[in-house]
């Protein structure tokens, strides 16, 4: 029902790809403590953790509808680096996974007049941002989708007033019974799984930053340890960063010149900002809560890889800082 121009055949389409993520989703609601309703439009709202609990279970899956169908997610326990519980993310098409899907980009925002009450603001991600493609992103990385049902995840405590769900459907060009939205406050079990779940995400983000061509990017993985949300939400966004700027490995795969891809390492990892070493949370109080104050080179994992497939070379810079993550995180009983 859509008249976007359909993605080349080489690419897949990410909303396709989702929705039988997004069915399982649906039809395992009680299973995973979410909560499915039709809001009066017609538009499928999925509460991950506002007046539910949520759970670990629907972060991971809502990870995977984040990443298009096109990346795997899942915990790895035993104890790991000191932390008890991680999440381990991989995809074999990171572009567009990450890029073209689970990067939370389309800024949406709604004024009190505009919404007759509280102003509304959140990023959406997940695959619906492709079918819109309002980012330059989308031109950067040669991608658009196209697809008959979208589904689009914020990380909001509050469902999106009717000015807001307007706007998606005409933007997306769905029906309204073709769009699913995914509520997922970063304070919830839920929320704070699926924003960690964003650990190679954050690579590629960072390695788009930098001018690495992302079609040289061809595979990648990622895992990062997984904090107990906190109820406080700058202290649940905070862990959250915390996790990947401090606990967060990923391994690129690449092609193309050495220099390129051992640049790229050397240049990737969290240390390589004056913010480096203090909670996140400490550090967005001290930017006066404004992102836009904090050095962008902060946003990226802590160690990398970079091999590089047509040299055979693998490329390793940054580190791991566990004891500040044990110290925020860890009390002894």
């Amino acid at each position: 029902m859509t008249d976007h121009p359909a993605p080349p055949a080489s690419k897949p389409s990410v909303n396709a790809l989702a929705r039988p993520l997004v069915e399982r989703l649906r039809a395992q609601a009680e299973l995973l403590d979410v909560q499915v309703r039709r809001d009066e439009s017609g538009v499928c709202i999925v509460d991950a953790g506002i007046a539910v609990r949520g759970s670990v279970a629907a972060g991971l899956l809502i990870g995977e509808i984040c990443m298009g169908g096109l990346g795997q997610a899942h915990l790895a326990t035993g104890g790991l680096e000191g932390w008890p519980t991680w999440i381990e993310v991989r995809s074999a098409q990171p572009v567009l996974a990450c890029m073209g899907s689970q990067y939370a980009g389309w800024s949406l925002a709604a004024s009190k007049e505009e919404t007759g009450g509280k102003k509304f603001f959140a990023l959406g991600s997940g695959p619906a941002r492709a079918l819109a493609a309002k980012e330059t992103l989308f031109y950067e990385i040669g991608y658009r989708d196209s697809a008959d049902t979208g589904v689009l995840v914020m990380e909001v405590d509050r469902a999106p007033p009717r000015v807001i769900i307007d706007k998606l459907l005409r933007d997306c060009r769905l029906s309204a019974d073709a769009l699913t939205l995914i509520l997922t406050p970063t304070s919830s079990l839920a929320g704070t799984t699926q924003v960690v779940a964003r650990v190679l995400e954050t690579a590629l983000h960072k390695a788009h930053q930098l001018g690495f061509a992302a079609g040289d990017i061809v595979g990648g993985s990622g895992a990062a340890p997984l904090p107990a949300p906190s109820p406080d939400g700058v202290e649940a966004m905070g862990r959250t960063n915390d996790a990947i700027l401090y606990g967060g490995r990923v391994h690129l795969t690449v092609r193309g010149d050495d220099g390129a891809a051992r640049a790229l390492a050397r240049n990737l990892p969290s240390r390589n900002s004056a913010d480096h070493g203090r909670s996140f949370a400490d550090i967005f109080k001290a930017a006066d809560y404004d992102f836009y104050k904090i050095d962008g080179a902060l946003f990226a994992p802590a160690e990398v890889w970079v091999s590089n497939l047509d040299s055979g070379n693998t490329w390793h810079a940054g580190g791991l800082d566990m004891q500040l993550l044990l110290g925020l995180w860890g009390k002894e009983a």
